[in-house]
Order: structure tokens, then sequence, then C-alpha cells
């Protein structure tokens, strides 16, 4: 990268200005001002552009929540059996539009009804074998989508004894009056 030798007449403007600007340091001279540069070349016409207004660029939308875990508090007491779900959605069987249609009215529903905590069943899949439950894949994913954040806080894979793999707890959102 070559080094320039000198400043234009416009930097060396800018730069009188910014000098002029400064105190001294307390015990020495302000330094004698930079020769006056040139008056700059008088402006020629330049022909008027057809000026545009900007459209008004509406906010960026709201950021949806975090998901938290549930609480290892919560998971010891389902665990034990000392804390229920509140309510059951069984998915087996449907198709991945209608599991989806029922998710997101028994997500609503719940959360109306004021349920903390429910459980959705998806099931494991043909054979058990990995990969092949689309339910299984499907519902996490809907679940951590942005559209439904507004409803479920978290979620995590339910316990050996209410369906392990093929469950999972929702923890919902508590609706803001």
């Amino acid at each position: 990268m070559r080094r320039r030798r000198s400043l234009s007449d416009e930097e060396n403007r800018l730069w009188a200005d910014v000098a002029r600007s400064v105190l001294p340091l307390p015990g020495r001279a302000r330094p004698a001002p930079a020769k006056p540069a040139a008056e700059p070349p008088a402006a020629t016409e330049v022909p008027s552009r057809k000026v545009v207004p900007i459209a008004a660029v509406p906010p960026p939308p709201k950021a949806a929540p975090p998901l938290a875990p549930l609480e290892r508090r919560m998971v010891r007491a389902l665990a034990r059996g000392q804390t229920r779900a509140e309510g059951t959605l069984d998915l087996h069987g449907l198709t991945q539009a209608e599991a989806h249609q029922r998710l997101l009215g028994f997500l609503r529903r719940g959360q109306a009804a004021g349920h903390g905590l429910v459980l959705v069943v998806t099931g494991r899949g043909r054979d058990g074998q990995e990969g092949r439950g689309v339910l299984r894949r499907m519902v996490p994913l809907w679940l951590g989508a942005p559209d439904l954040r507004g409803l479920v806080l978290g979620f995590q894979e339910a316990g050996t004894r209410q369906g392990g793999a093929g469950a999972l707890y929702v923890r919902l959102r508590r609706l803001r009056t």
C-alpha cells in the first residue's frame, strides 16, 4: 500500500478546524495556525436528479421470547409422580397438517385455561426406529418456531412413565391480562 505524501486542501481545512478547537497542554503554547488554504474552486452546476423519497421503513418485528428449559425441581417432581401434566394431547395416527392444527388449538386452550404444563404424545414412529417418526421430529420444530413462542415457555422429552422419547412435556406461558 502506497503512502500519500500530503493532505488534500479539504483535509487541511478539516485539520485546522480540529486543531483550533483543542486546548494545548499546560505549559505549552498553541501551535501557529496553518497557512490558509486556497479558496475551493467554484462549484460547477450538476444536472439535478429526481429525488425519490425513502419510504418509511417499518420497525423490525418484535423478537420472539427465548425458550427456557424445564426447571430441575419440576423435572424431579414429574419423575417421582408428585406433579402431573394438566392436559394431554395424543397425536398418534394424524397427518402433519392435522397434528399441527390440533397442537396449536390444544396449546391455545391450555393457555386460556391457565395450565402451566401439558403433555404432548407424538409416538416413537414405526418400529421405534430412529428417524422414522415424522411427528416425533416435527413437533419440537413447531414448538420452537417463533409463531408459537407466545404460547410455549419451553419443552423437554417426557419421562419414561409418561412416554419417554415419544412424548414431550410442554411448559405454557401465562396469559397476560
